[in-house]
């Protein structure tokens, strides 16, 4: 610091006092070259120390602005990688939005697809049953109008027509109540017929009419083989086939009868029957068996006599 003196003093010889006052100066040698000499050196290390802050100024100011520069670099650097982050979540995000549209637009376009598909089902079966109905519907006209042909038949008696228009109907188009009715009817009809073809039959074979009787039982059993006279007419057809010499044709019928015959009274006939045509044809062992078992099953029979003579004349001829 400064010597509050110095503005009153002159640094000269010792003992010499520059004056306050006037025009001139009274220097006092010795204690003012002293003084001279610690300002001066005060006054150099201000100045160094004031270089040395000057260079420290500098230096803090150089560091500070390098770091400025560097933290500008960065904060660049930063905002550059926040653009560059900012514009690909950007297009990230335009791209997720359009692959879910894209994906909710599939969806809609399936949905859409897979309604207008079941549509299209529904309308084809729809059409399906239409035609199906109106297929019915005429089937069902035209089952009717055959049908009513079919019931005027049998009205007039016809019955082989009746039978023939009948077994034409489809019976699937017929109500349960109509084809009772319907095959009621034929079963009568048939019925009818067979009595009529049995009856004919008789009448041919009392006349010796062979060939006329065997077709007549033969078309007896043909409309109805499970009626009460169907076992006379397999028994008439199986003799009428004798007669016609055709006693093989005959001897599987008979065998079924004298087996089993829905009808009693046609088993010894039938029995008697098969073993004549086994004679005929001369099948000596099968007549000895046929005559055995009708001598054992029917002892009484007014066949009896003459089968144990035929059996006594084969067994010594044969």
């Amino acid at each position: 610091m400064r010597d509050p003196r110095a503005a009153t003093r002159f640094a000269g010889p010792p003992g010499i006092v520059l004056a306050a006052r006037g025009p001139f100066r009274y220097f006092v040698p010795g204690r003012a070259m002293e003084d001279f000499d610690d300002e001066l050196r005060e006054i150099k290390r201000e100045i160094i120390e004031s270089r040395g802050l000057i260079i420290k100024t500098n230096n803090l100011t150089n560091a500070l602005s390098a770091d400025l520069k560097s933290i500008a670099k960065r904060q660049l650097g930063y905002e550059t990688r926040l653009r560059w982050n900012s514009a690909t979540a950007y297009v990230v995000f335009v791209i997720v939005v359009f692959i879910a549209l894209k994906l909710a637009w599939d969806a809609r376009i399936d949905a859409v697809t897979a309604q207008t598909e079941q549509t299209r089902s529904q309308v084809a079966q729809l059409k399906k049953e239409l035609r199906e109905a109106q297929q019915r519907d005429e089937d069902r006209v035209r089952i009717e109008t055959r049908a009513a042909a079919v019931y005027e038949l049998i009205r007039q008696n016809k019955h082989a027509d009746a039978i023939e228009a009948f077994e034409a109907l489809d019976k699937t188009l017929l109500s349960k109540t109509e084809l009772r009715m319907f095959t009621d009817a034929a079963e009568r009809a048939r019925n009818e017929l067979s009595i009529v073809a049995f009856q004919n039959g008789l009448d041919h074979a009392r006349g010796g009419r062979w060939h006329e009787a065997e077709t007549a039982f033969e078309e007896s059993l043909k409309y109805k083989d499970t009626a009460a006279h169907s076992a006379g007419a397999r028994y008439y057809q199986a003799d009428a086939l004798r007669h016609l010499g055709r006693q093989r044709e005959a001897i599987p019928i008979l065998m079924q009868l004298s087996e089993a015959s829905a009808d009693k009274e046609y088993l010894d006939d039938a029995t008697f029957l098969l073993a004549q045509c086994l004679i005929d044809i001369q099948a000596w062992n099968d007549a000895k068996t046929a005559l055995r078992s009708f001598i054992r099953r029917f002892p009484s029979s007014p066949y009896a006599n003459e089968v144990r003579t035929q059996l006594a004349d084969i067994t010594l001829k044969h």
